[in-house]
């Protein structure tokens, strides 16, 4: 797994492109302030460590959400961080199960539509925990 997290001083979204099968049909908008942004690349070999991919997703993300003094998550599937990748249903299963132990800490989490490229706007500070990349 690969993650690229942002603190945000504004985050914006909207659903462009649908790129999936599995991906339900949305048109969706959103916007945050303040906000610890995960973009989460799932790769094939994590299929095969599910529980400690898991565990050490979510020790990463709250610790970026903690650090950056974040309000909120956004975890965003974003199959480019790699070459290699899993199958759209694991990554998205996998992706809500690490949203769930996120709640499961006290935090306020979203994920964008799964299964859709998006338009957005990403304003990032310039501190070094605003940017932080984890190979897992």
């Amino acid at each position: 797994m690969k993650l690229l997290m942002f603190h945000a001083i504004s985050y914006w979204y909207k659903t462009a492109n649908k790129n999936s099968d599995i991906a339900e049909d949305i048109s969706k908008e959103e916007k945050f302030e303040n906000v610890s942004i995960a973009f989460i690349h799932v790769e094939k070999e994590d299929e095969d460590k599910r529980s400690t991919v898991v565990r050490k997703a979510v020790k990463n993300i709250t610790w970026h959400i903690r650090k950056a003094g974040a309000k909120k998550i956004v975890l965003h599937s974003f199959a480019h961080l790699s070459e290699s990748k899993t199958t759209p249903e694991f990554a998205k299963e996998l992706i809500e199960e690490i949203k769930s132990r996120i709640e499961s800490k006290g935090y306020s989490v979203t994920t964008t539509p799964f299964g859709y490229f998006l338009e957005f706007k990403l304003h990032v500070g310039g501190d070094s925990i605003d940017r932080v990349f984890k190979a897992i």
